[in-house]
């Protein structure tokens, strides 16, 4: 079941489901509904690598790891765990696993990077021509992105 804890009664008919299964001790799965990023924004990021990977000479999966989420998005993305053997690791975060705004606010200062530091502008969303010219290029050149 699926409950809005910022509903009043969902929020009570949370509580006493709760009660009701801590009472039973048996086996329970919890999980938080986020608002996910739209098919657009993932498309919109795919398209701004993408145009990166074409002027920089790299791959859509290096510029994504290396300069989207490693470089401009840190806090966002860089996850430290602990290796058995390793010690301390830093991993990267599933651009899956962003909310909306969270995916927003890395394409912003992804694109504010790469303006600024790299001498490469990326188009806005509403800058439609220039994206479909890019979805075309990346076609194009489909097996070295």
């Amino acid at each position: 079941m699926i409950y809005d804890l910022h509903n009043d009664l969902d929020r009570t008919r949370f509580e006493q489901n709760f009660r009701i299964l801590l009472e039973r001790g048996g086996v329970v799965e919890m999980t938080e509904k986020r608002p996910q990023r739209s098919l657009q924004q993932n498309r919109y990021l795919h398209l701004l690598l993408g145009e990166f990977a074409i002027q920089t000479g790299n791959t859509v999966e290096y510029v994504k790891r290396a300069y989207f989420k490693a470089l401009c998005n840190a806090d966002i993305f860089a996850v430290e765990k602990m290796d058995k053997w390793a010690g301390k690791v830093v991993e990267l975060r599933s651009t899956a696993d962003l909310t909306t705004a969270e995916m927003t606010t890395a394409i912003e200062r992804f694109r504010n990077w790469s303006s600024s530091e790299a001498g490469i502008y990326l188009p806005a969303p509403n800058e439609t021509e220039w994206l479909h010219s890019i979805e075309i290029e990346m076609q194009r050149q489909k097996q070295w992105l």
